[in-house]
Order: C-alpha cells, then structure tokens, then sequence
C-alpha cells in the first residue's frame, strides 16, 4: 500500500483559476500541511471543447464570451489575485485562445513518463505568463524538450489514437462524475473539492482527509477485524 496521498486533478491549461488553484494547493504543502508525501495527477477538462483546432484570436473570443469591458475588469482583477501568488498573468501578450485537446495528450504522455506535474506546471508558465500559443504543435514539442520528455513519446502522443482515445475517455469519466467545472480536486479517490481553494482550507483539509483515509485503509487490510 502506497504511503502517498493521491490527489486527481481536472483542469485545463488556459484556466487561470487552474493555474492559481495549483499554487494555492502547493502553498499549504509547502507550509507542512501533510507530513505524507502526495502524488498529483492531472486529468484533462477543455473549457472550450469545440474551440477551431488553431484557436480564435484571444480578443474576439474574449469579447463575445463578456464584452469588452467585463473581460479587462476579469483581467484585473485575476492580475492582482496572480500576485499575491507569485503568478505573473500577462494576459496582454496573449495572442490567441488556443484549442487545448494537443495539450492535454501531451500531458496524458507525460503522465507515462513520470513528468506529469513538470508538463503542466511548464504550459501554465507558457501560456499565462509568456504567451505563448500551447495549442501550436511545434511549441508543444518544445515545451516537451524542457520538460525531458523522451521525443518518441511526445511524437506519438501527439499523432496517434491512442493519446486521443485516453484523453476522451477521461474527461468522460469527469462529466460522468458530475463535474461542471474547474478545477475540481479527489483525493485519496474519495474527496471532492471543487474551485480554487485557499491554502488556509488545505492546511485544515488535508491532515483529516488523510486520517480518515488511513483509516479506511486500515479496516480494510487483511487480518483486521
């Protein structure tokens, strides 16, 4: 039995409340919340499942979506939450509003080749605060190489059916669960917590969820009665 606290993550690479759920979660580890160490694992969610595979320029999607005026104000104001965690939103060198479903098979590759959180961590960084266009292959790929994903995955990943086929079939199983948003968090396969929680509730959280999972845990190994 693994001594590791699992916590499953649905998210999409251009949620910035994805981005700030992450480093709020990573704050309360950080502090000591859970003496355990804990496994993330990311499964994909698209906000924008049938976005045009190159994306739509950022402006005009943002606009429709809000109006001008409603997106610069949610701009702001996630600026200034990005702050007081140390994330530099750049929302103004965002060019484009990119189909993630590429992103989201190169995370499921680099979730085989144990670079998982590395992989989302580096497309949060590129996109938020550089910019940069994460539904582009090429820019996929290079991002793969800073994180040592091994080429022949990554190549495959981003090609075949097999990437596509699991990617489906998870954020599937999201819907199935009920999920209607971002990000939503299970741990230890039992617990669910939805949005971007601050560090103060997983500093609480954590430690009882952990327990009670031993427990259950423990009245289920073999011997005990």
């Amino acid at each position: 039995m693994s001594d590791r606290l699992g916590i499953i993550v649905y998210s999409d690479v251009i949620c910035p409340w994805c981005f700030v759920g992450k480093r709020r979660l990573e704050a309360a580890l950080n502090a000591g919340a859970l003496s355990q160490p804990v496994e993330l694992g990311w499964r994909p969610f698209e906000l924008n499942p049938s976005m045009p595979a190159d994306g739509v320029e950022r402006h005009v999607y943002r606009d429709a979506k809000f109006g001008a005026a409603r997106s610069a104000e949610l701009d702001r104001t996630m600026a200034a939450t990005g702050r007081e965690l140390e994330i530099a939103f750049a929302f103004d060198r965002i060019a484009r509003t990119p189909n993630t479903r590429l992103a989201h098979r190169l995370i499921w590759e680099a979730g085989r080749q144990g670079r998982q959180d590395a992989m989302v961590e580096r497309l949060f960084h590129a996109y938020f605060e550089e910019g940069l266009d994460i539904g582009a292959r090429p820019q996929l790929e290079s991002l793969a190489r800073e994180c040592g994903l091994a080429a022949g995955g990554v190549e495959a990943a981003l090609s075949d059916t097999a990437s596509l086929d699991a990617v489906v079939s998870l954020e599937q199983q999201g819907h199935s669960l009920g999920i209607e948003g971002v990000p939503f968090f299970i741990v230890a396969q039992t617990y669910a917590v939805s949005g971007a929680q601050p560090a103060d509730f997983w500093r609480d959280a954590l430690p009882r969820i952990a327990a009670a999972a031993g427990a259950v845990a423990e009245a289920a190994a073999p011997g005990v009665s």
